[in-house]
């Protein structure tokens, strides 16, 4: 099957601080986003989704080795964008990841891959360990029965037709593309997250990152 890579970097990520967007900012010597899709290289297509005024940015740092896309307003608006890009491309199936996941292993990769050869979707998550609670004020307010729940990340792996339709149905406003294909009556199968494949949101995490590349 024909595989694009869409990985997502138009967000501004301002919780991470610092003077750039994250997926910008230097991590071992190279912008977080570098990191990110040399880790799809051999996977398939590359399709690099920035903020319009990130998009000479992008030229920069990859030259033609990827297409770049212009995002939209919103996560989910991106997205729809790139696939937009792919369809009559002869793609058969996308991977979905967000640009400041740099750290995400080959295994964890392949594990979506596999599952999308007899499911139409599919995406990696851990299964919650900690106790929960419920807050408000500073203060724990009550507990939350952690059975069944999920931390979710990316990849997440799709029939590419699958995914434009739902797409192309939903009203927007979507935390991923799970709840986007979801929306649409389509089952999506769990496969084995990573605790490395940590996504970048507060400056705390550069430096955890920092050191699992050093490991």
């Amino acid at each position: 099957m024909d595989t694009a890579v869409i990985i997502v970097a138009a967000g501004r990520g301002t919780r991470a601080g610092g003077d750039a967007p994250k997926q910008w900012q230097m991590l071992a010597g190279q912008p977080v986003l570098a990191h990110t899709v040399a880790r799809f290289e051999g996977v398939g297509r590359i399709i690099v989704v920035l903020h319009p005024e990130d998009m000479a940015r992008g030229v920069a740092l990859f030259g033609g080795s990827v297409v770049l896309c212009a995002g939209g307003q919103t996560r989910d608006a991106s997205v729809r964008n790139a696939l937009e890009m792919l369809e009559g491309s002869g793609v058969t199936r996308v991977l979905i990841h967000d640009g400041a996941r740099p750290l995400v292993s080959p295994e964890v990769i392949k594990g979506v891959l596999s599952a999308l050869e007899t499911h139409r979707a599919a995406a990696p998550a851990l299964a919650v360990s900690d106790a929960l609670w419920i807050g408000s004020n500073g203060a724990v307010t009550g507990t939350q029965d952690r059975t069944n729940l999920w931390r979710a990340q990316t990849p997440q792996g799709f029939d590419f037709d699958t995914i434009l339709s739902a797409h192309r149905a939903h009203p927007g406003g979507a935390a991923d593309d799970v709840e986007v294909v979801r929306a649409a009556g389509v089952g999506v199968a769990i496969t084995p997250g990573s605790e490395d494949n940590l996504k970048i949101t507060y400056p705390s995490d550069f430096a955890r990152a920092e050191r699992l590349l050093g490991a």
